[in-house]
């Protein structure tokens, strides 16, 4: 109960501020509903006697959050950040994720308290999500009044900006479906920009849209009909992980569908600089904010997944070489989508299969081979990609299974981060590490403050 007083502190903090912000007014105005709503339902908490474990955890992290949120809006009081705000083009998510943390909270809380108070503070919520985009137009609007204001230089950054706010919620508004053959058109030469032992991934186009194009070289003996029946089953439950920061699957299509060698195909977003170990490997500048800001990135999708309302849903198989990396070095989740689809597709066989590394392998699972692999677990694995990126070197190369077992299970050893590295930042990368998994953060609570190292680094530029 003791973070029940910062919670409503926090909450007075965002009321003020929202009186003074000087753009995204809407957007503001919006979370701060949100706030009210969960501070009805807080105080309703505090006069009970005694709380369950779980409303206490989602009170701790509800705290989190709202410092977050509080952060968010408070830039948005400041003059300065105008003309950063059209050069950065994620405004718009950032809020996004900030709702859907306070959504997320509002339903364990409500949930939990059972009473009527619940059923109609839900309305504000329900209203509030069905006009975030009617008020993320209007701050838009009221935005690219501020362009004319900037020099010529910045056209530019602006053009990206149009990208990411215009274009991409289009994206995400296509519904995942069998694509018929003559709707995909595919970059000529036709040459495959990545090749596995079962596939070949070429680039092409689908509704005016840039998109990878994945194509099966030998797979099984599987009629279209049994394939379009797994693959309607498994969009339903992929549309509960559409998240700009989830690599989007646009659907699949069957080529010679009536001949007797069928040709499968699956179309995904495509993402220019390849996955995060590229990047990583690469010649590329990145400054400690864009590090932060592509650990952010990571992080998003990561909730997105775990907090499906699927029962306990990982991915199962975190390494740095399962994040894709876009323009704008915007990081987006991949490696779990269409599964089933692709199990039914693809003949691999078990010595063709990638081998995971025991660098991203928890304690736990080093230590016991019938450990349940978990959210902790997972979590685990996650720190160590995003020690990838601060250092951008390989976990424990040169080291042998026998070595790794004995470093992090005996030793209880984490590979050094960099001198420079923000503290801030660092101590969430050695969170996620912890040995005792009960030490590491969940995605929400690790999302919430990712995004406020990236503020107060954006704020020393």
């Amino acid at each position: 109960m003791d973070c029940i007083e910062p919670i409503l502190s926090i909450a007075s903090q965002i009321y003020t501020l929202v009186e003074n912000v000087k753009a995204n007014k809407n957007r503001c105005r919006r979370v701060c509903s949100r706030v009210q709503a969960l501070e009805e339902l807080v105080n309703s908490i505090r006069e009970r006697k005694t709380i369950q474990t779980d409303v206490e955890k989602a009170l701790k992290e509800l705290c989190v959050t709202l410092r977050s949120a509080e952060q968010l809006i408070k830039k948005y009081t400041l003059s300065k950040w105008v003309e950063r705000i059209l050069k950065s083009g994620s405004h718009g998510e950032e809020f996004n994720s900030v709702n859907e943390r306070l959504n997320d909270a509002f339903q364990v809380l409500s949930g939990a308290l059972q009473v009527e108070q619940g059923n109609l503070l839900f309305k504000v919520f329900e209203q509030a999500s069905n006009i975030d985009e009617v008020d993320g137009k209007k701050d838009n609007a009221e935005l690219e009044k501020c362009e004319q204001l900037l020099v010529l230089s910045m056209q530019k950054e602006f053009e990206s900006v149009k990208y990411n706010v215009e274009k991409l919620p289009r994206v995400i508004d296509e519904d995942i479906r069998m694509i018929k053959p003559d709707e995909l058109k595919y970059e000529h030469p036709k040459r495959a920009f990545m090749k596995t032992s079962t596939s070949e991934v070429y680039r092409g186009e689908y509704r005016g849209f840039t998109v990878a194009i994945k194509r099966y070289i030998d797979p099984l003996s599987t009629s279209p009909r049994s394939i379009r029946y797994i693959f309607d089953k498994e969009v339903e439950t992929m549309r509960r992980f559409e998240s700009p920061n989830i690599l989007r699957m646009f659907g699949i299509c069957v080529q010679n569908e009536d001949g007797p060698n069928p040709q499968f195909l699956i179309i995904m977003e495509y993402c220019e600089k390849g996955n995060l170990r590229e990047v990583l490997d690469s010649d590329a500048k990145l400054s400690w904010t864009r590090k932060a800001r592509m650990c952010l990135d990571a992080a998003q999708g990561l909730y997105r997944l775990h907090q499906t309302e699927v029962k306990s849903k990982v991915h199962g198989c975190i390494t740095s070489s399962k994040f894709l990396v876009a323009e704008g070095y915007r990081v987006k989740l991949g490696g779990f989508e269409l599964t089933k689809t692709e199990t039914s597709l693809n003949a691999t066989k078990e010595k063709d299969r990638e081998i995971r590394s025991l660098g991203y392998s928890s304690p736990q699972m080093l230590n016991d081979i019938n450990h349940v692999y978990s959210k902790e677990c997972e979590m685990y694995s996650f720190g160590i990609v995003l020690w990838e990126i601060s250092t951008r070197k390989k976990p424990f190369e040169g080291f042998s299974n026998r070595e790794i077992y004995q470093k992090v299970c005996k030793e209880k050893f984490k590979e050094m981060l960099p001198e420079d590295c923000p503290e801030s930042l660092g101590d969430l990368i050695n969170a996620c590490r912890a040995y005792d998994n009960f030490q590491r953060p969940s995605a929400g609570v690790l999302l919430d403050k990712l995004r406020s190292v990236v503020t107060q680094l954006e704020e020393q530029q």
